[in-house]
């Protein structure tokens, strides 16, 4: 309400999530997968989008939806998320708990790569006439929990992670993963980084944050 109000807002990117697609039975997700949230969380992103959408639709705001992978890079402290909590208990050596059986799969992106797409729809959004769609961001390589933990380890330099896995994950998607055919068409987006080369800077970053906290 306050961006349709204003008189010096041009335009607004929502930063959305693969979550706003639900669970489907066909993978990847594209833009034209129905929204449908099954969990809160899920059905959050899901609503958030729409309401965004009718905005553009309602009252001519020009606005845009981004979903994403899972982001993951440095200045990212919520260790129970994959990506950090397994670089610090590889840098801690301790033991890593796994929620869930260890097979979910998902795609993984750096956030520079996210900035970067949210930097080039915003600077684009009048210039091509944008309003009222919604571009994933992905890279596009779907990854499981098992395989990312152990190309953490060898990354870090430690040979084996030590991991338990708790098989106790509730209300989460087995398999989640985007295409970025349209953003790469449209926008002349695409990943700068691997996922290793992600991980090696977070990893990097990592070490410097976990010497200073401690």
């Amino acid at each position: 309400e306050a961006a349709r109000h204003s008189s010096t807002i041009r335009g607004v990117v929502v930063a959305s999530s693969d979550k706003a697609y639900g669970i489907q039975s066909k993978l990847p997700y594209r833009e034209d997968s129905p929204l449908s949230g099954c969990h809160p969380y899920d059905a959050s992103k899901s609503c958030a989008d729409l309401l965004a959408s009718t905005y553009f639709h309602t009252y001519g705001l020009k606005v845009c939806v981004t979903r994403c992978g899972n982001i993951y890079g440095p200045g990212d402290f919520n260790f129970s998320r994959i990506v950090p909590g397994t670089i610090r208990s590889i840098i801690k050596n301790k033991t890593l708990f796994i929620r869930s059986n260890g097979k979910f799969t998902r795609d993984y992106i750096y956030v520079k790569d996210i900035v970067g797409g949210y930097l080039l729809l915003a600077q684009n959004l009048e210039k091509l006439g944008l309003s009222g769609q919604a571009f994933n961001f992905s890279d596009e390589a779907p990854i499981s929990v098992l395989r990312l933990v152990k190309v953490i380890a060898k990354i870090a330099g430690k040979g084996k992670a030590n991991y338990k896995i708790l098989n106790q994950a509730k209300c989460e998607i087995p398999h989640q993963y985007l295409c970025a055919k349209k953003a790469r068409k449209m926008l002349g987006w695409s990943s700068r980084y691997s996922l290793e080369e992600g991980l090696k800077e977070s990893i990097l970053w990592y070490r410097q944050y976990l010497r200073k906290e401690y």
